[in-house]
């Protein structure tokens, strides 16, 4: 069963993070999240998660504004060829999450570490990072040094790349 919301809130607490959390309605794309803007200061994220022809996995997190030339972004992230959008099914059982709910903080349901993680480093500016935790239905801000913390602690790499345009 991958981990609920209440269970990234603990491992965030026993890392000493502290966090802040919106509830809302259900989100389901930048557009629907854009409504809020005003509500919640920070970097807003847009997660694309992505896979090449060996099946290796990406999840890539850039600003909600940012664009991202998808036929060249392989060659910044190192996949072993262009890249798709992974299938729904490999969403849940990598990340744990559902479309429309994509998440950095998905990575913590990646205990076997499939997933590179590539937070693009014009969001990584922000002091702030707004982000799903695990649902679609709250947004969590946490500062950027300190999801960086978070994804080691997941025991991935914060791979902070320029794959925005």
């Amino acid at each position: 069963m991958p981990k609920t919301e209440a269970d990234l809130m603990a491992f965030l607490a026993e890392l000493g993070i502290a966090t802040s959390t919106k509830r809302h309605p259900p989100l389901y794309t930048v557009a629907d999240s854009q409504a809020l803007r005003g509500e919640i200061a920070g970097g807003h994220t847009k997660n694309l998660f992505l896979k090449d022809k060996k099946d290796n996995f990406f999840l890539v997190t850039v600003d909600e504004d940012a664009v991202v030339d998808l036929k060249q972004i392989h060659q910044v992230i190192g996949a072993a060829s262009r890249v798709s959008f992974g299938k729904p099914e490999m969403l849940m059982e990598l990340l744990g999450v559902t479309p429309g709910a994509v998440t950095v903080f998905g990575v913590i349901n990646d205990t076997a570490n499939r997933v590179k993680l590539v937070l693009d480093k014009d969001l990584m500016e922000h002091a702030v990072i707004n982000g799903h935790p695990l649902t679609n239905e709250a947004t969590t801000s946490i500062a950027a040094r300190d999801l960086v913390r978070f994804v080691e602690a997941t025991g991935h790499d914060a791979a902070i790349l320029k794959v925005s345009m």
